[in-house]
Parts: structure tokens; C-alpha cells; sequence
């Protein structure tokens, strides 16, 4: 079992982070807006926190970031490898990075969930969170990749 304790991670943790997302099964743009550089630059612009939690043996197991606009808070990119699932560690990565944003300033906090992640769902619900059913996402971007 896992001390859940979650900590700060930095751009050397790049590859770590990478790893678990693919793990995890998340969709991610390796070489566009998820490529070592934008991440780099994300921390440097000190809008965005990279949040993880490591088992007893040094293995990142899960991660979250935690990111802002100034006035929202946005909890992104949440994973946890498939074999730690149903321990805590979403919750606790969840909770750490209403933390980060909270010491921030921020007092909005937003996740975006892909249709039929229902763990996921269920993991935002229950740690209060509101579905507001009807709202659409929308996205304009200058290149495929990111």
C-alpha cells in the first residue's frame, strides 16, 4: 500500500509522467501539446502544477496536473497505473491539486471528463463536484497536434 502522499514533480520527471499516461491509457500528443518542451514551458509559466504519488519503491503511480486561467482551475490529465486503481490515489491527487490551485488564489476548480470514463466521473462526483449535463466543449486549434 501506498503512503499517498502527494508531492511536487518537476521537468526531470518528464519521462516518468509520460510513462504512467501511457499506462494509464490516456490520450496524449507526445508531439504536440504534451511533448517534453511544452511541458517545460507550462511549469516555467507558473501557471501549472505537476502533482504525483510514488509507491514505497520509487514508482511514480500516479499523477495530476494542476493548472489555471487566473480565475479557474483546471485538473488535468489525472492518471493512475491500471495495477494501483481503487486506493485512494486519484482522490488524494484530487484533493493535492485543489490545494496547489487554492494556494494560488483559485477557488474554481473544473475537469473535463471523456464520455464513458465513468470511474472517473464517479471520482469527481463523490469528491463534490457538479455535473452540469448540456454543457459542450469546444475547441479551435492552429495545429492537429495539439
Amino acid at each position: 500500500m501506498n503512503d499517498l502522499s502527494p508531492e511536487f514533480l518537476t521537468k526531470s520527471d518528464y519521462d516518468r509522467v509520460l510513462t504512467l499516461w501511457n499506462a494509464a491509457g490516456l490520450h496524449i500528443r507526445p508531439t504536440g501539446r504534451d511533448m517534453r518542451e511544452a511541458f517545460e514551458r507550462q511549469i516555467d509559466g507558473g501557471t501549472q502544477a505537476v502533482i504525483g504519488v510514488e509507491a514505497q519503491d520509487g514508482e511514480l503511480i500516479g499523477v495530476v496536473l494542476a493548472t489555471h486561467d487566473g480565475r479557474k482551475g483546471w485538473i488535468n490529465r489525472l492518471a493512475v497505473h491500471p495495477d494501483q486503481r481503487r486506493q485512494g490515489v486519484a482522490k488524494a491527487l484530487v484533493t493535492a491539486a485543489e490545494d496547489a490551485l487554492r494556494a494560488q488564489g483559485i477557488e474554481i476548480f473544473a475537469a473535463l471528463i471523456e464520455p464513458g470514463n465513468d470511474a472517473s466521473l464517479e471520482l469527481f462526483l463523490s469528491s463534490g463536484y457538479a455535473d452540469f449535463s448540456g454543457i459542450h466543449y469546444v475547441s479551435k486549434r492552429d495545429r492537429d497536434d495539439i
